[in-house]
Formats: structure tokens, sequence, C-alpha cells
């Protein structure tokens, strides 16, 4: 930063995703350092006070986040709480003056973002959503195949994404947290590669979903597949699953196809093209990067393509997705910019 200084970030939430991921992240960030936290357990406060040098002055719980405005060493807090908490951290985070980063899904609902966005702007702070795999070289050469037409234009696309999500009590299993199931949780990913590789909004969803009733999966669902459809006839059909592993995608091109596999794990991302070509880019920690890059903006004041605009787009395709598994229709999007609505259940 200018004058050498590191924005002080926050961690609003010490699950293992801040824990594993994103406090062993700043180690490697040219422009952010760990300097606060954000917590409901005094145990947890302590251990990590303890393990990253923390001062009593920046530890706050869920209910004095509003005494961060005199603390002039934290600039902005990531919110990594579940998905269903983030609206109300990160408004009080803004009165506070300080700026937001908060993981995806932004929220829940439509509204709930729109509370964030409206919260930060009254406030003059900047809201950034953690989309990762934007800052992930191969992504970004995956985009460039398709904008550039390398191999014709695009055609159609095709994912999922997957993991074995365990046993309850998860607050991934409960939609009063979560907001949803896998689609909501990684299925935003494969909606992010859509949208990033044709450079387009999609004009209509379509899924289906699978839900087991009486066990795990009662309150969220199973899995789910979805169909976008977009200008110009492109499709992107893409599977979402709490209980398989799945992690690709390939993109159909005129002459030719590529893709990636895997395609959204934290390292070890690979793409691939049908020529044979290599890609040759050096591995980064990519949450690192999304934050230096959030760093950067607010420094220099320009635009961040990670914005709260872009989290509530996402938002809103993902809960007309969820519409149409529960009505069983096709669900257009245009017209719906500022419709409201919840996650999750269908």
């Amino acid at each position: 930063m200018s004058g050498g200084r590191r924005l002080g970030f926050a961690l609003a939430g010490l699950g293992k995703l801040s824990a594993n991921q994103i406090a062993p992240a700043f180690e490697r960030t040219q422009r952010c350092r760990l300097a606060g936290i954000v917590t409901g357990s005094p145990d947890e406060a302590a251990r990590w006070q303890e393990r990253y040098g923390i001062p009593a002055r920046s530890v706050y719980d869920y209910g004095s986040i509003d005494r961060m405005a005199e603390n002039p060493d934290i600039d902005v807090v990531y919110v990594v709480t579940p998905n269903a908490l983030r609206a109300p951290i990160a408004i009080a985070a803004a009165r506070a003056g300080k700026h937001v980063f908060c993981e995806k899904p932004l929220e829940i609902s439509v509204a709930r973002c729109r509370e964030m966005i409206e919260g930060c702007r009254a406030a003059g702070t900047r809201l950034g959503v953690a989309y990762r795999c934007r800052f992930d070289p191969h992504h970004l050469e995956c985009v460039r195949l398709a904008r550039e037409e390398v191999f014709g234009r695009v055609r159609m696309i095709q994912g999922a994404f997957g993991f074995a999500v365990g046993e309850p009590p998860l607050w991934r299993l409960d939609r009063s947290l979560s907001g949803g199931g896998p689609l909501i949780d990684v299925g935003i990913y494969c909606l992010q590669t859509a949208r990033m590789i044709t450079g387009r909004e999609p004009l209509a969803v379509s899924a289906t979903e699978v839900r087991n009733e009486g066990g795990r999966f009662g309150d969220v669902e199973q899995a789910l597949t979805f169909q976008l459809e977009f200008p110009d006839g492109v499709l992107a059909h893409f599977g979402c699953s709490y209980e398989q592993a799945m992690n690709e995608f390939t993109v159909f091109a005129e002459h030719g196809s590529f893709g990636m596999k895997p395609a959204y794990a934290y390292q070890h991302n690979r793409a691939w093209r049908s020529d044979g070509a290599p890609f040759a880019f050096p591995e980064i920690d990519q949450f690192a990067a999304e934050m230096d890059d959030f760093a950067l903006r607010i420094e220099t004041g320009e635009p961040s393509p990670v914005d709260g605009e872009e989290g509530v787009r996402d938002v809103r395709i993902l809960l007309a997705a969820y519409e149409s598994a529960r009505t069983g229709r096709r669900v257009e999007l245009v017209g719906r910019a500022r419709a409201g609505g919840q996650g999750g259940r269908g």
C-alpha cells in the first residue's frame, strides 16, 4: 500500500475456511494483514490471539462490531460466517467505517444483499465478494480462449461441482443458516463459470433437484442440476451435489473444446484444451490474490469486478433456479432485477 502500510483485515467467523485457508493466506499477500477477529467464543479468541499476536483491542464479538470505529488498525472486515448471518455483520462493519469483504454467496436473499449494498454505500465503504476463481490464471485463460474465440464461438458449457458434506449437525444442512444446499454453496461456482465464459447474463434457468425427505437432506436439496440459457443460443448445464465428488467444466466451441479438471479446488486446478497446447501458469494462493485485489481497489478507488452488484446477480439467479426446481417450470430472468425472495427449500 502507499506509504508501505498494509490494510488491516478482521476475520468475522473463525471456522475451518478462516483457520485453514484465509488466515495462512495473509502471509502470502502484498497489501493485507490479519489485524483483528470477530467471534462468539472467548476460548477461540484466545487461541487466535496467541497464534497470530492479535491484541485485545482488536478482538470483538458479534455485538461489539460498532466499536471498530475506534480502531484504526482495522480497515476491512472479511465475513466468513454461515450465509444467513452475513448481512447484519456487514452492515455493522460499514457503520463503523470499515470496508466489507464477504464470502460467497453474498447472502440468502436479494433483499438482504441489497441491504448490504446500501449499507456500505451509505457509509462510503466498499463491498466485495470472495470469488476466488476470478483470480486463478487457469480460469482467466479459459475466459480468454472464449472471448477471443480461439476455437470459434462457444456453443455449450457443462460441468459439475460436489462433495460429501458430512453428517448433521452442520449449518450447511440447516436452511435457516445456509439458504439452501449444494446449489447455493458450490453451484455458485458453476454459475460464475458460465457468466465469466460467456460474458453475458442468462435469459432463463431450469432446474431439477434430488431430495431425501426422510434423511439428513430433509431441509436442503441433496443434489441439483440446472440449465442456463444465454443469448445467441449458448446453453450451460451443471450439476451440484452434497454426496458425490465432482469438480470440472468443459466448454464446447465450434472448432474444439477446453476446460478445467479440477476446476474449483483451493490449489492445483488444471486447465486443458483440445489441441493439446499446454497451460503453463504458476500456482497461486487464490485467497491472497482476491484480498490483494480488493485492497488495491480500495487504494486506487477503481471499480471492483467482484463488488456487491456482482454478488446479488448470482443470488438472484440461484433463487430463480430454486423456484424452477420447486415449480417444475422454466424461469425467465429478464425483468427480475430487483425481485426479492429467499433461498433454499424446493
